[in-house]
């Protein structure tokens, strides 16, 4: 099964809104339940970089195939930011972030799911663009 190119563009530009809709779940920075429950990862400068990582996701989308070793370090991004949230879920109560803000109950219970997803994507789109080269 091949994914075409416009399909692709469009997983990084989704990719990119996915980032930024941090900014609706923590209520532009406003809510402080996210940085509560893990200060070290998800800080308001924390969130911050997942916005500008956004950013670059969408920045690259229409020159993804030029850019290769970048789409690998998206992945890895992507799975170190699935790992956390692993660790994260594993160890914490989502239920508990969720009575003190919705918002953040649901940005906890989905975060990690779209970033390993995500992580498959990119590197997806990275063996796709190996292959392609070594023709």
């Amino acid at each position: 099964m091949t994914i075409s190119h416009k399909f692709i563009s469009r997983g990084f530009i989704l990719a990119g809104l996915m980032n930024m809709s941090v900014l609706i779940f923590s209520n532009y920075f406003t809510n402080p339940v996210i940085s509560k429950y893990d200060p070290d990862v998800m800080s308001n400068f924390g969130l911050l970089m997942i916005v500008i990582w956004g950013l670059a996701y969408i920045s690259v989308e229409k020159v993804y195939d030029k850019v290769r070793w970048l789409v690998l370090v998206f992945a890895i991004e992507k799975l170190i930011y699935g790992y956390n949230w692993i660790q994260w879920i594993t160890t914490s109560s989502v239920s508990e972030v969720y009575e003190e803000s919705a918002m953040a109950g649901i940005f906890y219970a989905i975060y990690g799911v779209n970033d390993l997803l995500f992580c498959i994507f990119f590197i997806y789109v990275f063996i796709r663009l190996v292959k392609a080269k070594n023709k």
